[in-house]
């Protein structure tokens, strides 16, 4: 029992209560363990990876992982850690988003032992009446004990009725699932721990345990990692894109996401040059989601491009919202140049180039992927799509 507590507790940051989860364990009977994950764009990314590690954990302990598609809830958007309203997403962007989780999350988990669920199975059933009751089950003073509500309350920002509705409905995923326990990232305490009220509310006596995972800060070292703030590496990245970010990271959040993300020695990995360090990370990703001999080509290109022609690894990025635009109006947009005049004449004079490639003409630009625009020798910024 010490040896498989010890698996579980490693990394986390609360758990809810271990007592209560010592004794589920050692009752004997398999447990249903959920993670719930709204499809808000079409990829997962390692900030999650962190909490479907433990969900493995669990699975080879011969437990049962229910891993909830969040179809339903989408719509609103989870609004912890959010500082203002999420816009509405329509039903086709979450079918198109939902088409790739499934084969995301099965790079770690075993999909012969998943049990996939979407939460509109009950949602969609649950009426006007049903959605009074749940709603019943909390306060508004309740709600404004969330650290992120009670800010913007304070800070006169609006809040939605329909975000008060959200954590309640997260809630009831627990009830209609009979979730033995729930994780989530830290963020997500407030939610999970609504989870197990409103099980005891609707009659679930054993309810469930709360076990919170630390939160991934994104590759701009600030905010966590999210698709909304576009700092993410998604487990669909390609090798050689997921090879790039990871390298562009900064020292401080390397060791971050080794702490994180491997199971490495964080004292031996501080002995070596930082550069080192960080080029074994991610190589070791690569290989963790793709495979060996993708890693070490990642590792090869990487080299080209930017070691042996001396492109740094660390520069600032612009965030394109455009799938393609005008060389040289790009180079003003992005704040490279002040002019398209001096644009058009750095271009002819060979000054310009991406990924190490001259451009000698004022030709469209194909911006879907990630690349780094080059003036002269010391100039550099990443582009990065949207």
């Amino acid at each position: 029992m010490n040896n498989i507590l010890e698996k579980i507790v490693r990394g986390t940051t609360d758990i809810i209560s271990t007592e209560e989860l010592k004794k589920k364990l050692a009752s004997g009977k398999k447990l249903r363990i959920k993670l719930g994950v709204d499809p808000t764009a079409p990829d997962l990314h390692l900030g999650h990876s962190i909490i479907i590690n433990k969900l493995k954990i669990f699975q080879d302990l011969g437990h049962q992982v229910v891993f909830l598609i969040g179809d339903f809830t989408a719509k609103i958007g989870d609004p912890s850690g959010r500082s203002e309203i999420r816009p509405v997403m329509t039903d086709e962007q979450i079918k198109v988003n939902i088409k790739t989780y499934t084969g995301q999350v099965f790079k770690i988990l075993e999909k012969e032992k998943t049990e996939v669920v979407y939460n509109s199975k009950w949602f969609n059933k649950i009426g006007i009446e049903g959605l009074l009751n749940l709603a019943s089950r909390s306060t508004v003073a309740q709600m404004l004990v969330r650290d992120d509500f009670a800010k913007r309350y304070k800070e006169d920002k609006p809040i939605s009725i329909i975000e008060f509705l959200y954590p309640l409905l997260q809630a009831y995923d627990s009830v209609a699932l009979n979730a033995d326990v729930e994780l989530g990232g830290n963020d997500q305490k407030f939610n999970l721990l609504l989870g197990r009220q409103i099980q005891k509310d609707y009659g679930i006596k054993d309810t469930q345990i709360v076990i919170t995972m630390p939160i991934l800060e994104g590759t701009d070292g600030i905010k966590k990692m999210s698709k909304s703030y576009n700092n993410y590496i998604a487990l669909n990245d390609s090798p050689t894109d997921m090879f790039g970010k990871i390298m562009s990271i900064s020292d401080t959040l390397m060791y971050r996401y080794y702490e994180l993300l491997t199971q490495k020695n964080l004292s031996i990995i501080k002995t070596m040059h930082p550069k080192d360090a960080k080029t074994k990370l991610a190589s070791e990703i690569v290989e963790r989601y793709h495979d060996k001999n993708k890693a070490i080509k990642a590792k090869e290109e990487f080299n080209e491009i930017f070691s042996e022609k001396n492109i740094p690894i660390d520069m600032e990025e612009y965030q394109m919202q455009e799938i393609e635009m005008r060389l040289s109006d790009l180079l003003v947009k992005s704040g490279m140049v002040s002019s398209k005049n001096k644009a058009r004449r750095l271009i002819e004079q060979g000054g310009i180039k991406i990924d190490s490639q001259k451009l000698l003409e004022d030709s469209i630009v194909n911006c879907k992927k990630r690349f780094t625009l080059q003036i002269g020798r010391r100039k550099f910024k990443r582009i990065v799509p949207t």
